[in-house]
């Protein structure tokens, strides 16, 4: 299951660095800045303003990502078989729709329904993106493609938050005027989507898959299964980052104060996410996404021992390695281990299940929350630290030939 990881001859050196990287880079930073500007608000937004209690915004986040799973799914059987363009504009156009609910809601449930419109959206675009993403790359630059991306789209992460921290102090600290300034980048990511290419769109006239496309999951190698099995198990104790920033609110942060870590988290995530990568590219994969679990459990463990709000800006920056260290590189080291025709398939399938997971334990760390969370980030933090020891022992075996 370890993949080759022979670094590329100087022949090859740009050959990951396609337009599709470069323009599906900047999509994912304008949707990003979108989304970004409106994620560390919206647990205050909830509780405070809407009066919803900390169990809604767990079950919120793990109801939109458990719908978000199903589509994520379904899109990347369709991006085996058509044209991944359509499936991608579609899906951003709807994240630009709940966005522009989340705008009008004046009660909790409509920011459910919000919630579940856009994380819909990014099921429907992300194995049609991935899949582009990795178009025409050799298996040893894919942790490059990820890596930059993830860099791109987290770069929005930092932009968005210092946008929104910004505008809240300037609108007397009102936050629902920062949720129509978000639909802004989100509508223009949706047109820069134009640009991407598509290479299947020049195969046959009338679009009819190939045999070849209807490839079953069955067929899908062993090593992708074990892989799979072994992430599955990390993402049940993944609960959603909004609940990690109503910890830090509950510390006793302010607004402004949850606004500006979460932008030093996402400036670390953004700032490591290219090495990250490129590591993974000359080291086991196993072995970096590991070492993204031992920074979860320092974030975990860390919200949930601190008592003093400032440290949060100590703890979620060292949390921002975690994402580096395993979003990235967790895409590459899937992208590895199918053949190029499965790819759609093969990433809709580790991103539906991962996000189930994330749904389940965004529901039972919800309902575990209690006051202060206390409990389940050192249950979290425990067990992300004891997969960390296992995981390149338990992920090695023979790479399995395409």
């Amino acid at each position: 299951m370890t993949e080759p990881t022979t670094p590329p001859s100087a022949g090859q050196r740009s050959v990951w660095l396609t337009r599709n990287v470069k323009v599906l880079s900047g999509v994912s930073f304008l949707q990003d800045a979108a989304s970004e500007l409106l994620y560390p608000i919206l647990p205050i937004f909830l509780t405070v303003v809407l009066g919803a209690p900390p169990a809604v915004v767990g079950a919120i986040e793990g109801l939109a990502e458990g719908a978000a799973s199903i589509t994520k799914v379904a899109a990347g059987r369709l991006a085996d078989r058509f044209d991944r363009r359509p499936l991608i504009g579609v899906g951003y156009g709807l994240a630009a729709v709940g966005k522009l609910l989340i705008a009008l809601a004046t009660v909790w449930p409509l920011v459910l329904l919000a919630r579940v419109t856009d994380r819909l959206g990014k099921g429907m675009r992300g194995a049609p993106r991935d899949a582009l993403l990795v178009e025409g790359v050799p298996k040893g630059q894919r942790g490059r493609v990820f890596g930059l991306h993830r860099a791109a789209d987290t770069a929005g992460a930092v932009v968005g938050p210092l946008v929104g921290l910004v505008l809240y102090e300037a609108l007397d600290h009102r936050l629902r005027p920062l949720f129509w300034v978000a639909v802004i980048p989100a509508v223009a990511s949706v047109a820069l989507v134009a640009a991407v290419r598509d290479p299947r769109s020049r195969g046959t006239a009338d679009g009819t898959p190939t045999k070849a496309d209807r490839t079953p999951w069955r067929s899908l190698p062993r090593p992708y299964w074990r892989v799979l099995g072994i992430l599955l198990v990390f993402n049940l104790v993944n609960f959603p980052d909004a609940l990690l920033l109503l910890r830090a609110h509950d510390l006793g942060l302010s607004t402004a104060g949850v606004v500006g870590a979460y932008a030093v988290y996402n400036l670390v995530y953004a700032a490591l996410s290219y090495p990250a990568g490129a590591l993974s590219d000359r080291l086991p994969r196993s072995l970096v996404f590991a070492t993204g679990l031992l920074f979860f459990a320092i974030g975990y463990l860390g919200l949930g021992l601190i008592h003093t709000p400032w440290l949060v800006f100590v703890v979620l920056p060292l949390y921002g390695g975690f994402a580096a260290c395993t979003d990235g590189v967790g895409k590459a080291w899937i992208s590895t281990l199918v053949p190029d025709r499965q790819q759609g398939t093969a990433q809709g399938l580790f991103q539906g299940a991962t996000g189930a997971a994330v749904l389940l334990a965004g529901v039972w760390a919800g309902l575990a929350w209690g006051t202060d969370g206390h409990l389940p980030l050192l249950i979290c933090g425990g067990i992300a630290l004891a997969l960390a020891g296992v995981l390149p022992a338990v992920a090695r075996a023979r790479p399995t030939a395409m």
